[in-house]
């Protein structure tokens, strides 16, 4: 194992980061700064059928927003560049041709058609499937046959007929597998493009990475990795595999459970902070009791011995949960600047723009408490911006209010609060809490009606810091409208 840790993240720009991907992305990156190692982002581009247009650039803004920071790799360079495997093809190439000549790779010809048909037969025999190595002892002059015939060949690695292969998982343990398990697989394409498994393993040799963490479904593979690096006399990083993510019904995560990419989080209102406190925790712990942790904390407890062998339960009620908690831990001024582009981006078009931050920084202390997410501030809250609401008049009176000591008790408290000189919460409370007992209605159902009248809803922050917010000019003129809708 090499003295300085060196890890990297390769995503395929397939798509845009989902959680398990940013997960990997995460443990590598504590490791990293845990140890004082270094931190690679190596694009794996080489699947161009499925190249999706801006996934480098999601995945870059991803990592950027979460506060993940590389040490080599896109924008950041290195001695090791460069950083995108579409740009090493000479590399691979050179280790499949070398691979050939030494006897541990072969080129095989065989069509689509006949591979097709060959599953096919496996499937029916209940074989198990893989390459059948038709072309593993092909003589000299029937590959030039082939060739004659204009067949582009793919390159095949050979696994040996016998034996086994194992590595000591820094999380699992010992893994052994049986080689004849292991098919001849496809290193080289016929268009000159590697396969992950080659390039992979070339590129993780050429940026002298020490410990692979990567998900566990690359488990599988990694005896054929191991294969291939001691075909081309490299010594293998270190494995390490992570548990699986799965939903709280302990199947296969998937959008179902709430789990989306890591932009769409950053688009929803969830914080960067909270956002990766809870990916850590998906596979991860210090004890069974904290659950509340800094970047700097994440990075001083991390180890590779916490991480768990089991499943990792993703629970989008617990990252809802921890957001609100880290919302309701920022100052007034970081929320508010936090809350901007959310509620210029939500609330209707016939708010002004730009919202003024003074009131901004009064509004925010009353929305803090029971905020969730920044991207539903704007359809909670958007009372405050707005000069006309729009609301059902049945929510202004029920079983215990009627028309009548509804629109008594709104036509006393415009009289109270027109001739106020101060309108703030204390008076407000002074002028406005008696009216209840004076009309004979109970000081909950009394304040139920004017937090209608003044917010269009039945759930709202506290009446009084609220009319106060809104200022006496806005409140007099809702109150008024909410009496002409229980009159009619």
């Amino acid at each position: 194992m090499k003295d300085i840790v060196r890890v990297r993240y390769a995503p395929s720009p397939t798509g845009l980061p989902h959680v398990g991907n940013i997960r990997t992305a995460l443990f590598n990156w504590l490791f990293a700064r845990n140890t004082g190692g270094k931190f690679i982002v190596r694009i794996e581009d080489t699947d161009v059928t499925r190249k999706v247009e801006g996934a480098v650039e999601a995945i870059l803004e991803g990592l950027r927003w979460l506060g993940i920071d590389w040490d080599e790799g896109p924008e950041a360079g290195g001695t090791y560049g460069p950083y995108f495997q579409s740009q090493r093809l000479e590399m691979y190439q050179a280790a499949a041709r070398r691979l050939v000549e030494e006897g541990n790779a072969y080129r095989c010809y065989c069509s689509p058609q006949r591979l097709g048909e060959m599953r096919a037969e496996q499937v029916r025999r209940k074989l198990p499937p893989g390459y059948d190595r038709l072309c593993r002892e092909l003589t000299p002059d029937r590959e030039a046959e082939y060739r004659s015939e204009g067949i582009i060949p793919v390159v095949r690695f050979k696994i040996p007929a016998e034996g086994h292969t194992g590595f000591a998982d820094l999380i699992k343990g010992d893994v052994v597998f049986d080689n004849r398990t292991l098919d001849d697989f496809v290193i080289l394409k016929s268009d000159g493009y590697p396969t992950y498994h080659l390039a992979n393993v070339v590129d993780d040799r050429h940026m002298e990475v020490s410990h692979v963490l990567r998900a566990d479904e690359w488990l599988a593979s990694t005896p054929r990795h191991i294969l291939l690096y001691r075909a081309l006399g490299f010594e293998p990083p270190a494995f390490g595999h992570l548990p699986m993510i799965l939903g709280p019904d302990r199947s296969k995560l998937s959008k179902r459970h709430g789990a989306t990419s890591i932009t769409e989080y950053r688009d929803q209102g969830y914080l960067p902070h909270a956002t990766m406190n809870f990916l850590a925790l998906l596979g991860w712990s210090l004890d069974d009791r904290t659950e509340l942790f800094t970047r700097e904390e994440l990075v001083g407890h991390f180890s590779l011995e916490r991480i768990s062998k089991t499943s990792a339960i993703f629970s989008h009620d617990k990252l809802r949960w921890m957001n609100g908690v880290y919302i309701r831990k920022m100052s007034v001024p970081e929320l508010r600047d936090a809350l901007v582009p959310y509620l210029e981006r939500d609330l209707p078009p016939e708010v002004h723009r730009p919202l003024s931050r003074e009131y901004l920084k009064q509004v925010t202390p009353l929305i803090q408490e029971r905020l969730i997410t920044l991207g539903e501030a704007a359809e909670l809250y958007d009372f405050f911006f707005l000069d006309n609401l729009e609301y059902e008049a049945t929510l202004l009176t029920g079983k215990k209010l009627t028309r009548e000591n509804a629109a008594r008790g709104l036509e006393i408290t415009l009289e109270r609060i027109r001739g106020l000189d101060e309108f703030d919460q204390g008076k407000l409370e002074e002028t406005i809490r008696p009216i209840a007992a004076e009309i004979g209605l109970k000081t909950g159902d009394f304040f139920g009606l004017l937090r209608v009248a003044v917010t269009g809803r039945t759930a709202a922050p506290p009446l009084f810091q609220t009319m106060a917010v809104l200022g006496k000019e806005r409140c007099i003129s809702r109150i008024e409208n909410a009496l002409r809708r229980v009159r009619i």
